[in-house]
């Protein structure tokens, strides 16, 4: 068994580099360390009925339902509707695109619940209008691209379904109020970054719209941002549970995409269904061998092993903590964040417990990380999309997203070390 971890990580990573999908190399990692363990475990049995065991929860449902909203969202013509109600409220402002920028990405990322889609969706408007506005084109993109991620943080959010399950202590209701807060610093800490940069470029203010036009603006945006109201107040009442919010969020956004906006045909709900169905089967299947990998860990005592090791550096909660973030940033660069929160939480969780964190807090935390590693490489998806949307090169906007960086890192801080940030919507509610 001491050999398990060994084996374990070397495969894995091995394997990562050589460019296998993640999902492939922690499946074969986990059936070579279920060999090496040995005894009675027969990989070909216990790998497969664990990963079954992994995704056979009923909170899971709701991640289908979020993933075909958000897709539903991203073609509805959500994200035209947030800019124009964005812009006219602060696009007066020194420099006042940039933090239109921030703002709609918080505002649809959070409604669709994916980063990826509110970087293609926003960034396909804002990167082009703020380069004809003047805005350094590698500016206009890693802005972007940082700040879509804050939509994983502000619920709702599958990613924080995921912690819910891997932890098995809190309930999504909680994680999502839990979000809130942390989720809006992060985007404030983004905005600082843009007043810091328009300041250095000279920006000046512009000519206010009229009330009449923001007011316009904000009646074509409401219906899009009154769904996180029925989500997030239909969970709070009682209402509905957090996977019926999610097929209350599917039939609303149908309804404003296709009889509404009619901006969906019905003709493309083959295309919409089809891309919802391989997302899903993705994640899921990320879920089965990340649940399956978990359980040879536990088995192997792999978390006691580590929660000892890294108590025996030190004995200060701050070096722990700042230790534990530096190790999610580094897993956040390599890793999926599905596949991580499924790893690391049972690893990670324990030792935040030992320093009085409470789990909402450490599973806002480990989000928050991972935030990141959307936003950097080799693994990072949204710089990804945020590069071809913004037709330049991660050479040439990795130096213009160094002050964003900071800014999230920023926040990260904050969130481990406040604890209020991410307690004290939960405890108010009494969540």
């Amino acid at each position: 068994m001491e050999y398990v971890g060994l084996i374990l990580a070397l495969i894995f990573f091995s394997l990562l580099f050589m460019n296998v999908p993640v999902a492939v190399a922690i499946g074969s990692a986990t059936m070579l360390g279920v060999a090496v363990a040995g005894g009675t475990f027969r990989p070909e049995i216990i790998v497969p009925e664990r990963m079954m065991f992994g995704i056979n929860s009923f909170p899971l449902l709701a991640i289908p339902f979020f993933v075909l909203s958000g897709i539903l969202m991203g073609r509805g013509g959500m994200a035209r509707r947030l800019i124009d109600f964005a812009s006219a409220l602060v696009g007066h402002l020194p420099g006042g695109l940039a933090y239109a920028n921030t703002i709609t990405c918080m505002l649809f990322g959070s409604i669709s619940g994916s980063a990826g889609a509110a970087v293609a969706s926003v960034g396909g408007f804002m990167v082009p209008e703020m380069v004809a506005k003047g805005y350094d084109r590698n500016f206009s993109t890693a802005l972007t691209t940082t700040s879509a991620t804050t939509g994983l943080i502000i619920p709702p959010s599958n990613i924080m379904i995921v912690y819910a399950v891997a932890c098995g202590s809190v309930s999504i209701a909680a994680m999502f109020l839990a979000g809130v807060v942390p989720g809006i610093v992060m985007g404030l800490c983004i905005i600082v970054a843009c007043v810091i940069h328009a300041a250095r470029s000279g920006a000046k203010f512009e000519k206010r719209v009229p009330f009449s036009v923001l007011w316009t603006s904000f009646r074509r945006a409401f219906l899009s941002l009154f769904l996180m109201v029925i989500i997030i107040g239909g969970i709070l009442k009682g209402i509905f549970t957090a996977t019926e919010a999610a097929a209350v969020a599917v039939a609303y956004a149908f309804i404003l995409s296709v009889f509404l906006y009619r901006e969906v045909k019905f003709r493309d709900l083959p295309g919409i269904l089809r891309e919802t169905g391989i997302t899903t089967a993705v994640v899921m299947f990320l879920i089965g061998v990340s649940s399956s990998m978990s359980w040879i860990m536990t088995v192997a005592n792999i978390p006691g092993t580590v929660s000892a090791w890294l108590l025996s550096l030190s004995s200060s909660p701050v070096v722990i903590l700042l230790f534990i973030n530096l190790l999610l940033l580094v897993v956040g660069a390599f890793m999926d964040m599905t596949p991580a929160v499924l790893i690391f939480t049972p690893i990670f969780l324990p030792i935040m417990r030992e320093f009085g964190m409470t789990d909402i807090q450490f599973g806002i935390m480990m989000i928050a990380n991972l935030c990141i590693g959307l936003c950097t490489p080799p693994v990072g998806t949204c710089l990804f999309i945020g590069c071809g949307i913004g037709k330049t090169s991660i050479a040439k906007v990795t130096p213009a997203m160094i002050p964003f960086w900071i800014a999230m890192l920023a926040s990260v801080l904050m969130i481990t070390y406040i604890p209020a940030l991410s307690n004290w919507l939960p405890s108010l509610l009494g969540k």
